[in-house]
Formats: C-alpha cells, sequence, structure tokens
C-alpha cells in the first residue's frame, strides 16, 4: 500500500472522528453545565481560577464549552473564546452577555485554529485536550499562534503515573472513547516539548489523574 492512499485513509479517519467528536458536544451542551459541575467539585476545585488568573493580554481559548472559565479571567484579558461545536459556544456568548464580558467568538477546530502565527500572549485550554480528536495537533497549533515568550495554561485529567491507577484508566479509556468522546489516558506532557513549549509550573493531584502545567513559548 502507498504512502498516498495510507494519507487518504488517515485524512478520512481524522475527518470521521472530527465529525463524531463535534456532533456528540452539539447533542450534549444542553446537560455539560450540569455534569461538569459535579466532576468540578470532585477533582478539579479550584482549577479554572488557577487557570485564568494567569492569562493577560491577548489571550485564547480553546475547546472553551460552555464559557465556564469567563467569570475567572483578569480584566485585562482580551479573549478570544473557541469551541467547535456552535452549540456550546453559543452557552458561551450568553454566559458572555449576563457577566458583561466582552469577548470575541469563533467556531474552530483546535487542531487546525485559522489565527496567523504568534498572534496571542497566552492560550488556556482547561478540561479540552482529553475531547479534542488529536491532542497532538491541538498542542502544536496553540504554541503556532503563541507569540515568543508567551504562556499555554493547561488543565486536564491526564493518565496517571502510578501504575495501578494506569491500569484502571485503560481497562475505563475504550467505553469513555467510545461513547463520551473523553479520552482518559492522554499525557500533555508528551506533546509540549516538540511544539517548542518549556514546562515551568506543572502539579499533580487526585492520585496524578489531575493535572495544571503552564509552559513558555520558545523565543
Amino acid at each position: 500500500m502507498g504512502a498516498r492512499s495510507v494519507n487518504r485513509r488517515s485524512s478520512r479517519r481524522d475527518r470521521h472522528d472530527a465529525d463524531r467528536a463535534r456532533g456528540y458536544w452539539q447533542e450534549r451542551a444542553p446537560q455539560y453545565d450540569r455534569t461538569i459541575s459535579f466532576f468540578e467539585r470532585l477533582l478539579f476545585s479550584g482549577g479554572r481560577e488557577w487557570a485564568c488568573s494567569q492569562a493577560h493580554g491577548a489571550v485564547l481559548e480553546v475547546a472553551a464549552g460552555t464559557g465556564r472559565n469567563l467569570p475567572h479571567y483578569p480584566p485585562d484579558a482580551q479573549l478570544t473564546i473557541t469551541d467547535f461545536s456552535s452549540d456550546m459556544l453559543e452557552i458561551a456568548r450568553r454566559r458572555a452577555r449576563d457577566l458583561q464580558r466582552r469577548a470575541d467568538f469563533a467556531v474552530e477546530d483546535a487542531g487546525s485554529l485559522s489565527f496567523p502565527d504568534a498572534r496571542f500572549d497566552a492560550v488556556v485550554c482547561t478540561l479540552g485536550l482529553c475531547s479534542v480528536p488529536d491532542d497532538a495537533r491541538a498542542v502544536a497549533e496553540t504554541a503556532r499562534v503563541l507569540r515568543p515568550g508567551g504562556k499555554l495554561i493547561l488543565l486536564e485529567h491526564v493518565r496517571s503515573p502510578s501504575g495501578s491507577v494506569r491500569f484502571v484508566q485503560s481497562l475505563l479509556n475504550v467505553p469513555s472513547v467510545r461513547f463520551c468522546c473523553d479520552h482518559l489516558t492522554r499525557e500533555p506532557l508528551d506533546h509540549l516539548h516538540t511544539a517548542g513549549l518549556e514546562v515551568s509550573t506543572l502539579e499533580r493531584s487526585k492520585l496524578g489523574i489531575v493535572e495544571r502545567v503552564s509552559a513558555y513559548k520558545r523565543g
């Protein structure tokens, strides 16, 4: 089989995965806030505040969902809020209006952003890399649109460094991906260095499955 044929098959698979994930989150948009609030209390308490407090200047948020980060950004953050689900993004728009928070909104695929190189001072992604079709491409795109010295700020659930916890995660990963488009065994650290990013902060909790990371784009 030639490389061209393999590339075509890979491209079709990527489109299928993207369309499936987009359809899933479109359908779940009305229930998302109620569902995620439980997990935020259980696993991610204070995480959104931690992430957003570090974002200043021109800020891009990718995979923003329903805009649950909007109350936590500092006043000087000039926000561009994106998600590949238009229904999720419409809820985020309404949330911004209720908060009287100015922001630009755009339907964007985190793995193929339309913004020019070196456009933003900071990129924020909270609980998003677990659900995008290709997390490596998403990290590479965030690095591309960051200015040299700009910061990528992540809050994610990730592959645990504990072997026993990781084993359980691997068992649950297949049904989680199939039915919830949620990857349990990803680790953003696998991709940051390749994308030209240097980790400055790394915090783990909850048996290592919750990770807070900030990284700078090398100049």
